[in-house]
């Protein structure tokens, strides 16, 4: 999801470039040619490479790329159709179904599909007769349009609008079934539909579970919270559950006061954001229960197949504003967890565990997540970089520095990143992890503040309290309106080690762009600000675009039109446009089903205005995608006429 709040609380210095230089200044082994791309990007040569790199066909994209669009439907390539499945207001199993006019209650809304459809993952389950296929879809619900949810907005503001609200929000679980036909269709009833909304009781796990800071009046003990929110990117488990992402959650707290230092290192403001739920449920008064905050910002582990069973947030992941969950196996079994965090200035950052992964199973790995060490990136100039321990005792994180335990790291993971000297990045975004080169992919989505501080010449470093750190190798572009993809090598091909190499896969840009800085490294379909990642079994990566309702359609990207998903070559970096969506929208998740002739794909907020509220008396003057009337976030079910490898 794009920063609705514009929000960027690192004061960090951070480490400058020339500092960054000093890390490793003889290595300059590459993934590839990225690096010496982006840099002929800044220093005009970008049209000649632009050339040369487009003389590469792709081997792997056999589908004619779509054009630019902006009109109100979605538009797929020749040869494929898109059909929505599964709608803001569906019935997840046998509930009521979406009204028009927004006149479903709160209880409505909690067996209802949640808004704004975001990350989501398929698990597959056996067929039945007459079927082709069968699964689970896990699907995000991020945020809420309250001029869309209720039928006058919040002109008027009751307890039951804030439970509507926050019954919106969450994850949905539905079944699903392909049909003899080729065609998607949720199970109604099914005995695994399920919503878990900001309400739901869930569990805290791990080496923060009872601590001081995670303690409320509802919960003396530490050990429960209700709810989760903002759920935007996620990701899954080799054991077969899901992991949903808690990002902007700071945005739904108001303080009303002075605001600590603490709460503002993670965007909490003295009058909130705009949700106003704090209003009528106290629990997000960050004044009031300053601990309520410290128990979102976590990814939360979620068992599709057992609909009883209660969430769990997972704190030894660390705390923040959590982008994607991308898993993958280090050598001796132990399990890596790929996270970015969604903001300017900040991290990304792994997570391996202290055990291997057991293959007997969800019991036997019930608890992997709970042990295990937190790492930040730190990316150095010659292509090499450091996964850097947010361990306390190591790198400074001690209690002469705020740091007197391990908890306190993972509550304060933002600060114990800035304390160990971690690269500040342009918005990390989802992960992707290639199946066969275990490459990863990361999506910085923008910064158009980059740039903008000066270097002090005694010690190269950044001013304190900057808001806007200068380029630097891994985040090479001043004012990085478009974004790039970068992409690092784990040292000996081992997820677990240390060190890595890694370049900037892509320079999105324009190429027909005036400014040769903003014309990127792309070599194919312009596309800019790239948000959901995914690598398919074949090697493509899917790239979604989540360009913001204030820059759609004017200024840098005026020719780029709707937001759309493209796919790329990792081999040769051809970039072809596969998906444009209907007005107003972010493209936002991505999975094949288990034969790979079906891709998940969803529509976020068609429609969406600058302001994030629609017009209740005209909530379509935007869009009125799928049907007509309110603007509806889906999931579609995109297939190939032939029946073929979808992207082949």
């Amino acid at each position: 999801m794009h920063d609705p709040y514009d929000s960027n609380c690192n004061p960090s210095t951070g480490l400058s470039f020339q500092q960054v230089m000093a890390v490793s200044p003889s290595r300059r082994r590459l993934l590839g040619g990225g690096i010496v791309a982006a840099a002929a990007a800044l220093t005009g040569a970008a049209p000649g490479l632009r050339l040369a790199r487009a003389a590469v066909s792709s081997p792997l994209l056999g589908f004619e790329p779509v054009p630019v669009a902006s009109d109100d439907v979605v538009h797929v390539p020749r040869g494929y159709v898109a059909e929505v499945i599964y709608a803001w207001g569906d019935p997840v199993s046998d509930g009521p179904t979406f009204a028009q006019d927004a006149s479903n209650s709160a209880a409505d809304q909690e067996l209802q599909a949640g808004m704004h459809h975001d990350g989501m993952h398929f698990f597959a389950m056996p067929a039945q007769p007459g079927e082709r296929q069968r699964g689970l879809l896990a699907v995000n619900h991020e945020y809420a349009d309250d001029g869309l949810l209720h039928p006058d907005g919040m002109r008027t503001w009751t307890p039951d609008k804030v439970r509507k609200s926050q019954a919106a929000h969450g994850v949905s679980v539905v079944e699903l079934r392909q049909r003899a036909d080729g065609g998607w269709e949720v199970v109604r009833p099914s005995r695994y539909g399920r919503r878990i909304t900001a309400s739901t009781p869930m569990s805290i796990a791990g080496p923060a579970t009872g601590h001081p800071w995670m303690r409320t009046a509802a919960d003396s003990a530490g050990t429960r919270v209700l709810g989760t929110f903002n759920n935007c990117a996620n990701g899954f488990t080799p054991w077969g559950t899901y992991l949903t992402c808690e990002e902007n959650f700071y945005a739904y707290f108001a303080h009303g006061g002075d605001v600590p230092v603490a709460q503002r290192r993670y965007g909490i403001t003295a009058k909130g954001h705009g949700y106003r739920w704090h209003e009528h449920d106290e629990r997000f008064d960050a004044q009031r229960h300053p601990h309520e905050p410290n128990r979102f910002g976590w990814v939360v582990e979620i068992d599709p197949f057992d609909p009883a069973s209660v969430p769990v947030k997972r704190t030894a992941l660390g705390r923040f504003c959590h982008e994607g969950a991308a898993h993958a196996l280090a050598r001796d079994g132990r399990v890596v967890v790929y996270m970015g965090d969604d903001a300017r200035g900040e991290y990304i950052y792994k997570f391996v565990s202290a055990r291997p992964f057991d293959p007997a199973g969800a019991a036997a790995n019930r608890d992997l997540l709970d042990e295990g060490t937190l790492y930040v990136a730190r990316f150095g100039a010659g292509g090499t970089g450091q996964w850097l321990a947010l361990r306390h005792g190591d790198n400074g994180l001690t209690a002469d520095h705020g740091f007197p335990g391990q908890a306190e790291v993972l509550i304060h993971a933002r600060q114990a990143a800035d304390r160990v000297g971690a690269t500040m990045m342009d918005r990390p975004e989802w992960m992707a992890v290639h199946p066969r080169s275990g490459e990863v992919y990361c999506s910085l989505t923008n910064n158009t503040k980059r740039g903008g501080a000066t270097v002090n010449a005694a010690d190269g470093s950044t001013p304190a309290g900057s808001s806007s750190p200068p380029v630097d190798a891994a985040n090479p572009r001043a004012d990085n309106a478009f974004g790039h993809i970068i992409r690092w090598r784990e040292e000996g091909g081992d997820a677990a080690a240390e060190s890595f190499e890694w370049d900037v896969f892509i320079l999105c840009g324009d190429p027909a762009h005036p400014d040769a800085a903003k014309r990127g490294t792309v070599n194919g379909d312009a596309f800019g600000s790239p948000d959901g990642l995914w690598v398919d079994a074949d090697g493509r990566l899917w790239i979604e675009t989540d360009i913001s309702p204030t820059s759609l359609y004017k200024g840098d990207y005026a020719a780029l039109g709707n937001n759309a998903m493209l796919c790329a070559d990792t081999v040769s970096g051809e970039v072809r446009r596969f998906l444009t969506g209907p007005r107003g929208c972010e493209i936002a998740g991505v999975i094949q089903a288990t034969d790979r002739r079906t891709l998940f794909v969803n529509i976020q907020h068609p429609g969406e205005t600058p302001g994030e509220r629609s017009n209740p008396d005209a909530p379509s003057s935007i869009s009125a995608w799928p049907g007509g009337g309110r603007p509806r976030s889906a999931t579609l079910a995109i297939r190939r006429l032939d029946g073929g490898v979808i992207g082949a």
